[in-house]
């Protein structure tokens, strides 16, 4: 059983509101979780983070430009299950309060997810903006020790390194991210020149090995909000450490991949999901 109400389609099964977390003096964390009905089982999941500088956003109502392509229901057809997981904002809680959350929901599955049709074996991290920031880190710093372990990240027009992001900026960029408002400051809870062990404990760059999970890094190259050479500088890195990285730069393509068709960049996510998450792929030594 599992905490959750549940409702079927006709090509699958949604569970919702799953507690995976309790904080006190904080509501449940929760996971939404949709399993398809006609894949084999158990079947692979991707856990979807939900961008929105951290401020923003919410996995029950995702944005109107990412629905316009459904990137879930494309997840179904391929047959992956989606789970949707939440997170606490920067107003509600400052790093790494985000990236707990997130383990936590990675746990659950971990745990409890074969009940539901599952394969806790084969989960895969997927996120954009903010939540491709907290894909990295999850994909980067998941250990066996505490059920964390992923298999596979796609990680769209993610901050890779915090302290890097202002000198990288794009030149129409209007966000100064060393000041004490932007949304990297309001994260760590101070701005990055002041506190640069913080930024450098929340950025994935710094969790780089030869170990980590296969990781498919994807940014448009006029990006305005995260300059594309974050994505850059993380694929060097993991490059050098000798992991299995892909970069896709998306030429013409701004923040959330606006000025180009999105479907062929969910396809290409997928494809590289089905690779990683294949049950033959070969397992990750234990981290």
């Amino acid at each position: 059983m599992i905490d959750a109400a549940s409702r079927g389609w006709s090509d699958r099964v949604e569970h919702r509101d799953i507690v995976v977390k309790e904080v006190p003096g904080f509501r449940p964390l929760t996971l939404d979780l949709v399993v398809p009905v006609a894949a084999p089982r158990p079947v692979p999941v991707l856990v979807w983070i939900h961008g929105g500088a951290w401020l923003f956003g919410s996995p029950k109502h995702p944005a109107d430009w990412l629905m316009e392509a459904d990137p879930f229901t494309a997840a179904i057809r391929a047959g992956f299950a989606v789970a949707s997981a939440q997170y606490r904002l920067s107003g509600e809680a400052h790093f790494p309060a985000q990236l707990d959350d997130v383990k936590a929901a990675v746990r659950w599955l971990h745990r409890r997810g074969d009940g539901v049709g599952v394969d806790p074996e084969r989960i895969g991290v997927w996120g954009e903006s903010a939540g491709g920031h907290l894909a990295s880190l999850v994909a980067l710093t998941g250990n066996d020790r505490d059920d964390s372990r992923v298999r596979a990240a796609v990680c769209w027009y993610a901050p890779s390194n915090l302290l890097t992001m202002q000198s990288q900026a794009h030149p129409s960029g209007t966000i100064d991210h060393d000041s004490a408002n932007s949304p990297e400051s309001l994260l760590l809870g101070g701005t990055l020149p002041e506190h640069p062990e913080l930024g450098r404990a929340a950025s994935p760059i710094t969790y780089v090995t030869g170990q980590a999970p296969p990781m498919l890094l994807m940014h448009g190259d006029q990006d305005v909000v995260v300059p594309v050479g974050q994505s850059e500088e993380l694929a060097a890195a993991l490059t050098a450490a000798g992991a299995e990285v892909e970069l896709s730069v998306v030429r013409g393509a701004d923040h959330c991949f606006a000025g180009v068709p999105l479907e062929p960049l969910i396809r290409d996510s997928l494809a590289f999901f089905t690779r990683a998450l294949a049950p033959d792929a070969a397992a990750l030594p234990p981290h």
